[in-house]
């Protein structure tokens, strides 16, 4: 059997993640057992989320075990089998983890996918994975948009946020993002099609909140969330009546002491609601959400960018661009 590169888990991080937190060993990778397959990982995700799993108490995925790879999305080719409808050669996708070489059972997370219907094997990490069921799900059934609508994307340059402000475009929506830097800014209106954009670097909640508020002077109708924070909060202040805030994430937050909402009650002045979201609950519609963002995409009307650093030696590196700001589009891994 091959030896398997593992990049484990050794601490759980007090605040922002350092790299003593992690240790990139080799270990034999075990014989297999009758009903599983050794996955070679070609391509791993790196998002937000990897940040809760790795604390002690659980979320919606129990906490990583010390000692273990840290838990990612991959996409690889089946190297070895004992299981059935599971070939050597296959390419696969499934939640497996930072390492070389992952093995897996039947009835778990990992299925089969076909690399020839798509422009790129990993656009199954991006557009056709979680990332763009997340966006595809998030907006058209949590928030429900309405054409007309103005809507408000917080970590618009991102992998989430830029499909979100597509989305919105696609159903007759106004979109107004806010993403970090000039350049990202830019972005968001040339690439993405976003009506406006707001840079936040530098703006306390007050400048936040006007900046919002002069960049949708009929006020907003849905707030996709990714950030937290005072971002939220600025959102929130300029809401409209029976507006919606879809939770999608509160990256500011992950590595800090949980602030909480301060301006909650606006969603009682504005008969608002709001409501978390999470991709797993749309696995069964997995198809239907791909198969239209896929027909989006062949029109001309999505752009995906995808970040992709080489090198599971350079997984911390990687890792921590989601909390600078520094990948440009959805932050992916190259292991094989």
């Amino acid at each position: 059997m091959p030896t398997n590169r593992r990049f484990l888990l050794q601490r759980r991080p007090d605040g922002t993640p350092v790299k003593e937190d992690f240790e990139l060993v080799t270990e034999p990778t075990p014989a297999l057992e009758e009903g599983q397959f050794l996955i070679r990982n070609h391509y791993a995700s790196l998002d937000p989320a990897m940040r809760g799993w790795m604390d002690a108490e659980g979320n919606y995925m129990p906490p990583i075990p010390l000692g273990d790879p840290v838990r990612a999305s991959t996409i690889g080719v089946v190297e070895e089998s004992r299981a059935e409808g599971f070939a050597p050669g296959q390419w696969v996708m499934g939640l497996n983890a930072l390492e070389d070489y992952s093995v897996s059972a039947v009835g778990g997370f990992t299925q089969p996918i076909d690399p020839t219907v798509v422009p790129s094997v990993t656009n199954y990490l991006s557009i056709f994975g979680a990332v763009g069921m997340t966006a595809y799900f998030g907006f058209l059934e949590v928030c429900q948009p309405k054409a007309g609508e103005t809507v408000l994307v917080s970590g618009a340059a991102g992998a989430v946020g830029s499909l979100v402000g597509q989305l919105a475009k696609i159903h007759g929506c106004r979109a107004v993002g806010i993403a970090g830097g000039p350049a990202k800014c830019a972005r968001l209106i040339e690439k993405y099609g976003f009506d406006a954009a707001i840079d936040y670097r530098g703006k306390d909640e007050a400048a936040l909140t006007a900046a919002i508020a002069e960049a949708c002077p009929d006020g907003v109708d849905v707030i996709f969330e990714n950030v937290g924070g005072i971002i939220l909060d600025a959102g929130l202040m300029n809401l409209n009546l029976h507006s919606r805030v879809g939770l999608c994430g509160l990256i500011s937050e992950y590595n800090t002491e949980r602030r909480g909402i301060r301006n909650l009650w606006q969603l009682i002045v504005k008969r608002a609601h709001i409501r978390g979201l999470l991709v797993a609950d749309y696995v069964p519609r997995f198809a239907e959400g791909g198969a239209q963002m896929g027909v989006w995409a062949a029109q001309g009307k999505l752009t995906i960018d995808e970040h992709i650093d080489e090198g599971l030696e350079h997984a911390f590196d990687s890792f921590m661009r989601l909390f600078a700001g520094t990948n440009d589009g959805k932050m992916i891994l190259k292991i094989a």
